[in-house]
């Protein structure tokens, strides 16, 4: 079982506090996906995971056992990195074998635990080349094969994907994610880009300042932001957000429309939609278009509306030119409200 388990984990390089206290409990054969912007601590908490890394404070276990003392050998893991680390002067034999040479294992077991890796990411017809010889695309599925021959508890990858171009880690993509459920390892995986979280994991981490800001499912995680920062930075484009003004018990005027939302002591929180829940329909918001750009199945329309950018999302049959004046109206089951002042999401807060 290899249940990851991250108890108060803090990390400070001298004045500079990395991680802040970090508590993640990560579930057997689970793929957990730590998301955030450079900066925000996702890489230096696997490293420390990993062992690279040790912690100024805290605990963490995997499985039944306490590894944060422990050197990465004696971990029960596999990394895969963002620049691939293979060795050029060694075929792609025995790069994935690398490892298990290092842990003495008899030749037919190294040769069939290698075939069989080779095999999962389609790699075995260059068993034979060396890795100086290979693209970018088939150095990294190298990679990937070394981990898996190893049959880690755990397998931790650091960006893995960023270094391929467009098509090659939409395909990478969905071989990893059958690879990965196959293999029935734990895997946590770093990125900053929000498309590889939300189509990898079976949960997200989003990380902001070395904290973790929400922990849950992609789909909560898109339609639930417990915090402002959430809902700003997954989705493309963002979420939209307004400020709204209490005119009653629960109801909430937002750029000349009222809604009802939360029943909140305050007299002024953040109402929030995605630029995908909007209609061009009557009694929506009176927008005015800025800027119009067509994107093939959908066109993406950047409007002004109470004197801030808004955007909407529009089925490309509409037509909708610079200067347009719009009716913008949002789905109210898709609404959500946030505190001004905490940024956190006000529970209950969809109608």
């Amino acid at each position: 079982m290899a249940q990851i388990t991250i108890k108060g984990v803090a990390k400070s390089f001298g004045a500079f506090k990395a991680l802040h206290s970090i508590d993640l409990c990560i579930a057997d054969q689970e793929f957990m996906v730590l998301l955030g912007a450079s900066g925000c601590g996702k890489t230096t908490l696997l490293r420390i995971i990993a062992g690279l890394e040790t912690p100024t404070e805290g605990e963490v276990w995997i499985g039944d056992r306490r590894v944060d003392h422990l050197p990465p050998r004696s971990r029960g893991i596999a990394m895969v990195f963002q620049n691939y680390a293979v060795f050029p002067h060694l075929t792609v034999f025995e790069n994935i074998a690398f490892g298990l040479r290092m842990k003495k294992l008899p030749q037919s077991e190294i040769t069939n635990r290698v075939q069989r890796a080779a095999e999962l990411m389609h790699i075995e017809q260059l068993l034979r080349r060396y890795s100086g010889q290979l693209s970018g695309g088939q150095r990294q599925r190298v990679a990937v094969a070394r981990a898996l021959a190893m049959e880690p508890d755990v397998i931790l990858m650091d960006e893995p994907l960023s270094n391929l171009d467009a098509l090659l880690r939409l395909e990478m993509r969905a071989e990893l994610k059958g690879v990965l459920a196959g293999s029935k390892t734990t895997t946590i995986y770093v990125t900053h880009d929000q498309v590889e979280a939300m189509s990898l994991a079976d949960r997200i981490s989003v990380m902001s300042g070395g904290r973790i800001v929400q922990a849950d499912s992609p789909v909560e995680v898109y339609r639930n932001p417990a915090a402002r920062f959430v809902g700003s930075f997954i989705g493309n484009p963002p979420m939209n957000f307004l400020p709204a003004k209490s005119v009653g018990s629960g109801q909430w005027q937002v750029a000349g429309m009222t809604f009802a939302g939360p029943d909140t002591a305050g007299s002024a929180i953040e109402f929030a939609i995605r630029p995908e829940d909007l209609a061009v329909a009557a009694g929506g918001f009176a927008a005015v278009t800025r800027v119009v750009e067509p994107l093939g199945a959908h066109t993406l329309v950047t409007a002004e509306v109470g004197g801030k950018p808004f955007r909407a999302v529009l089925d490309s049959d509409i037509a909708v030119r610079p200067g347009d004046a719009l009716s913008l109206l949002p789905k109210p089951d898709r609404i959500r409200w946030f505190d001004p002042d905490t940024t956190l999401a006000i529970q209950g807060n969809s109608q």
